[in-house]
C-alpha cells in the first residue's frame, strides 16, 4: 500500500457557507424553471379531428382504415421495405408490430380540433360539439383496455380556438363546456391534453393558466391540475418585437402549467411568406423555429414536437408510396433531431409514422443496449460514454419501450437493467448522473 498523500486546504468552512448563501437563490431557480423531464410516456404522434366530426369509433376507424391502406398498397413486409427502403433485418418485425399497433392502439394522442380544422359552425353546433367531445372522450377513458381493441388512445383533449379579440369569448366557452361536461362525467381523466394555438404574445399564455386556475377554484381541484399545450405557428412566438425568444418566455407565462410546444408547420411558414409549395417541416424556416422551441424548452419538462405534411396518401397505389416515402423520410429526419412527436392529419400516415419510430428505435437498439450496459458494469469499449450519455441512452430505450418498438424482455436481456434500473439512468436528479439501480 502506497504512502498517503497529505491533504491540506486554504479556505474555511465559512467561505464555502457564504457561496453556498450566495447561490441559494440561484439554486432555488434552477429547481422552479429546469426540473427536468417528467419521467412519463411522449406521445409518438397527435392526431386531429374536427369538432364536428369526431365519434365514438373514430379512433378504431382511423386503424381499421390504416390497415386497410397497407393491405391495398403494401401487403407484406418485404412490398412495405421496398417503399421505405427498409433493411432485410428490419422488414419483418418493422412491418409486424405496425399491423400490431394498428389492431392494439393506432392513435397515440388525439386532439379534437375546435380551431382550424373545425368547419362554420353556429355557437349552439359549438356547444353541442364541446359537450358530445367531452361525454365521448369521458366513456374512452373510463373503458380503458376494456373497451374495443383500439378504440382508445392514452392521451385525448381539445384544441381550442386562440386568444385573440375577435375568438376569445368562443374558444373560453368551449373549454368551459367540455372541461365542466368532463367533471360531470366523473372527473378530469389523467391522459387529458388540452392545445391553446396561434399564441404571439406570452401575456395570451398567462390568460389561457388564470382561465384553468379559475375552472379548479370553481371545482375545488388541486391548484396546477390542468395543463396545455402553447402551438408555435406565428412569427411573433419565436421572436419578439424587441429581438428577444418569445417562446422562452411563454414558458415562463404558463405558470408551470406548459407541458408542450407545438410546431404548426403551414401557419408558421405562411406567417414568413413561405410559398405554399415549400412549406414544409424540412423547411430552413421551421428548422430554425424547431431550435428556437428545442433551446427554449430544454431542461424544463416542456417537451416540443413537429408539425405535419399535408401531402396524403390516397389515390393509386403509385401515389400512395410516393406520400408514404415522403412522409417516412420527414418522420426519421425530426427523430434524429429529437422530435420524438409529430402530427399526423389522415388515417394512411399512420403506417408510416410508426414504421419510421419502429426502424429508428429497433436499428439503433442493439448498440444502445451495449453501450448503457458497459456504462452500468463499468467494462471497457470502444466508445467513453460520460453521465449524460448514458441518460441519453437509457431515454432512448425508453422511448422504443413506450412506443411498442421494443419489448422489455430483449432490452433486459442486453442491458442487463431492470424497467427501474433503466428509468433511474433517464432521469438522474441534477448532481447525481452515476443511478447504481440495476
Amino acid at each position: 500500500m502506497g504512502q498517503q498523500e497529505k491533504v491540506a486546504t486554504s479556505l474555511t468552512d465559512a467561505v464555502s457557507a457564504d457561496v453556498s448563501a450566495a447561490l441559494a437563490p440561484v439554486d432555488a431557480e434552477l429547481e422552479r424553471r429546469y426540473p427536468g423531464d417528467p419521467g412519463t410516456r411522449q406521445p409518438v404522434h397527435t392526431v386531429y379531428v374536427p369538432g364536428e366530426a369526431f365519434a365514438a369509433d373514430t379512433i378504431r376507424s382511423w386503424g381499421d382504415r390504416a390497415l386497410a391502406a397497407l393491405d391495398e398498397h403494401a401487403p407484406d413486409a418485404a412490398s412495405f421495405a421496398a417503399v421505405l427502403g427498409l433493411s432485410d433485418d428490419l422488414a419483418e418485425p418493422v412491418y409486424t408490430r405496425v399491423r400490431a399497433k394498428l389492431e392494439r392502439e393506432p392513435v397515440e394522442d388525439l386532439r379534437v380540433d375546435f380551431e382550424d380544422g373545425y368547419g362554420g359552425r353556429t355557437d349552439a353546433d359549438e356547444d353541442a360539439d364541446a359537450a358530445r367531445a367531452a361525454r365521448l372522450i369521458a366513456e374512452a377513458f373510463a373503458s380503458g383496455t376494456g373497451g374495443t381493441p383500439g378504440s382508445t388512445a392514452p392521451y385525448m383533449g381539445i384544441r381550442v380556438k386562440c386568444m385573440e379579440a375577435a375568438v376569445r369569448d368562443r374558444g373560453i366557452r368551449t373549454l368551459d363546456v367540455f372541461l365542466t361536461g368532463l367533471m360531470e362525467a366523473g372527473g378530469l381523466p389523467e391522459g387529458l391534453v388540452l392545445t391553446l394555438p396561434k399564441v404571439t404574445y406570452p401575456e395570451q399564455v398567462t390568460a389561457m393558466a388564470r382561465l384553468l386556475d379559475a375552472f379548479e377554484k370553481a371545482h375545488g381541484l388541486a391548484p396546477g391540475r390542468i395543463g396545455f399545450e402553447i402551438q408555435i405557428e406565428t412569427s411573433q412566438s419565436i421572436l419578439a418585437a424587441d429581438g428577444t425568444a418569445t417562446v422562452a418566455r411563454m414558458i415562463d407565462a404558463a405558470e408551470g402549467r406548459a407541458t408542450g410546444l407545438h410546431y404548426g408547420t403551414f401557419d408558421y411558414s405562411a406567417c414568413l411568406g413561405v410559398s405554399a409549395a415549400y412549406q414544409a417541416s424540412d423547411h430552413p424556416a421551421a428548422d430554425h423555429a424547431k431550435a428556437v422551441m428545442q433551446v427554449a424548452a430544454a431542461g424544463t419538462g416542456v417537451r416540443v414536437s413537429d408539425g405535419s405534411t399535408n401531402v396524403l396518401p390516397v389515390g393509386p397505389t403509385a401515389q400512395v408510396h410516393d406520400a408514404w416515402r415522403l412522409h417516412y423520410g420527414l418522420t426519421r429526419r425530426a427523430l434524429a433531431r429529437a422530435y420524438y412527436q409529430g402530427w399526423d392529419m389522415h388515417p394512411g400516415h399512420i403506417p408510416t409514422r410508426y414504421a419510421a419510430v419502429f426502424a429508428f428505435y429497433r436499428e439503433g437498439f442493439e448498440q444502445a443496449a451495449a453501450r448503457l450496459a458497459a456504462y452500468a458494469s463499468r467494462t471497457a469499449g470502444d466508445i467513453a460514454d460520460e453521465p449524460a450519455t448514458a441518460k441519453a441512452l437509457a431515454g432512448y430505450l425508453l422511448r422504443g419501450l413506450d412506443c411498442g418498438a421494443l419489448d422489455t424482455a430483449e432490452v433486459t436481456r442486453l442491458t442487463g437493467l431492470t424497467l427501474a434500473g433503466l428509468q433511474t439512468y433517464a432521469g438522474p436528479r441534477r448532481g447525481d448522473l452515476t443511478p447504481s439501480a440495476k
